[in-house]
């Protein structure tokens, strides 16, 4: 019996490292939702014109969502996507957390900040590698998995 291609199973470093950020997300979600919500505060940009806790409570339910989805893997190309889009707008908080001094979760330096800011990056990458997002598909291929 063959299977199409969509059907074929990720790689077990792929499918482990997709897992992994999937159970990570959700931890953070919880996170945001709970024992360290106070914490994630310091990340919301002092500019953006809403309530920090209702930023850092709406993240943490998609954050939750996130890591979920992750785990499932179902159509993990769109999750991947859509997880390194979230990484991307969540970075201008790491940006003002940086650049106005906050301290939280051990950047209590400008060292430690600025290191920080590198990993984002990271992220993105991960979240697309982990998911298969930008693997090209043969003819006929489905999109999703």
């Amino acid at each position: 019996m063959t299977t199409r291609p969509a059907e074929r199973s990720t790689s077990l470093p792929r499918s482990a490292a997709r897992v992994l950020l999937g159970a990570f997300m959700t931890l953070a979600g919880v996170g945001h939702l709970t024992f360290q919500r106070q914490e994630f505060q310091a990340q919301v940009p002092t500019w953006l014109p809403v309530d920090r806790d209702a930023v850092v409570l709406g993240s943490g339910v998609l954050e939750v969502a996130f890591g979920l989805a992750m785990l499932s893997g179902r159509r993990r190309r769109t999750v991947g996507l859509a997880l390194a889009a979230f990484f991307v707008l969540i970075f201008p908080g790491n940006v003002s957390q940086y650049v106005s001094r906050q301290s939280a979760f051990g950047l209590d330096t400008d060292q430690k900040r600025l290191t920080r800011l590198f990993f984002q990056p990271v992220l993105v990458a991960w979240a697309l590698w982990s998911t298969g997002a930008l693997r090209r598909t043969g003819v006929g291929d489905r999109r999703e998995d």
